[in-house]
């Protein structure tokens, strides 16, 4: 599924209302199948209809949670990211966007340094939300708590907290989770300088 401005991340949940029939039709290929499909962004500028042209070369498959099917055959599902696949080759037999897929696996080195990367971006993620009442920085921390590697820390923080689209998009193309983490609180600080001027 091609969405513009839509980046979904690993571990992410998505809210969607499928309308269009060539969507109805996927879910319901989806739903008679694994449940899993991947979403990609579409990339800014006017539509080709030519998916390999339109939409980024990276996107997430996910795992429909939930859907409820109305009775005009609209449905509200939500979409669990579960990972990163590359777009390797676009058909053209079905009437929505259909892709060849491989993982796009993330990796943290040196290995050594995990705790402490993960320290830092904890650390940000505190500072900036310091002028927040205690209950949503508990419940955010309680969030970040249950992140036990660097890769999953830094998706829930993509997910929840950076609302730049190219950055989202690029963030999920890194396939270096070290190479995320300062573009990550650099745009957390900057974030949270703004909305304090």
């Amino acid at each position: 599924m091609l969405l513009p401005g839509c980046t979904l991340f690993p571990h992410g949940g998505l809210p969607l209302f499928i309308f269009e029939p060539r969507y109805r039709q996927m879910l319901a290929d989806a739903l008679e199948g694994d449940c899993f499909f991947a979403v990609g962004r579409m990339r800014e500028g006017e539509e080709s209809g030519d998916p390999a042209k339109d939409a980024d070369p990276v996107g997430t498959i996910g795992l429909v949670r939930a859907s409820r099917e109305q009775e005009d055959g609209t449905s509200n599902l939500l979409l669990h990211g579960v990972m990163r696949v590359r777009f390797t080759e676009w058909h053209g037999e079905k009437p929505y966007p259909f892709a060849s897929i491989e993982p796009l696996i993330s990796f943290f080195e040196p290995k050594e340094q995990a705790v402490a990367a993960m320290a830092t971006l904890r650390g940000t993620v505190e500072d900036v939300l310091q002028p927040f009442p205690e209950e949503v920085r508990r419940g955010v921390f309680e969030l970040l708590d249950r992140a036990d590697t660097p890769e999953l820390m830094t998706d829930v923080v993509c997910q929840q907290f950076v609302h730049d689209g190219a950055l989202r998009q690029r963030l999920l193309e890194m396939e270096s989770v070290g190479a995320r983490i300062p573009l990550i609180c650099e745009y957390l600080r900057n974030a949270s300088a703004a909305s304090q001027e």
